[in-house]
């Protein structure tokens, strides 16, 4: 397990969903351009992911009107199917996922380090918006 080392930020949901359906939603390139946004006006046209230790993903998230946009890219560390995995984004910051079966819901809580540019609150805003809008997905699919 990876330590997290910077300024920690958890976000976390609860999904109604069994936990084979939440992994592979959670981890699929084409559901993950369905449901990677934090807001409206954002998106996820292209998704990338060679979901093993060492392999990478990639995700392009992009202001809708085409204004702005960035690759959310990184290399995984540790993958253990239904239950947890690791990975350290480009920019050196490490998250760690967590999948956890309670009753017929998997709990999912996300860790990541916090970057020095945006204030954590916003930063926190953003990744549970994101996890709000996978679980909304992964309810409903």
């Amino acid at each position: 397990m990876e330590t997290i080392s910077r300024n920690a930020i958890t976000v976390s949901a609860i999904i109604n969903a069994g936990i084979e359906k939440v992994w592979r939603l959670f981890n699929d390139p084409k559901a993950i351009t369905e449901w990677n946004s934090g807001h409206p006006d954002w998106h996820t046209p292209t998704s990338e992911n060679d979901l093993r230790a060492g392999g990478t993903f990639k995700h392009r998230m992009e202001a809708k009107d085409g204004s702005m946009g960035f690759d959310f890219e990184g290399t995984y560390t540790a993958v253990t199917e239904n239950k947890l995995i690791e990975y350290t984004i480009a920019d050196g910051r490490k998250v760690q996922v967590t999948f956890e079966q309670e009753g017929n819901s998997v709990k999912l809580t996300e860790v990541f380090e916090a970057e020095n540019i945006n204030a954590e609150d916003m930063q926190r805003a953003g990744w549970q918006g994101i996890l709000d809008n996978f679980k909304q997905y992964a309810e409903t699919h």
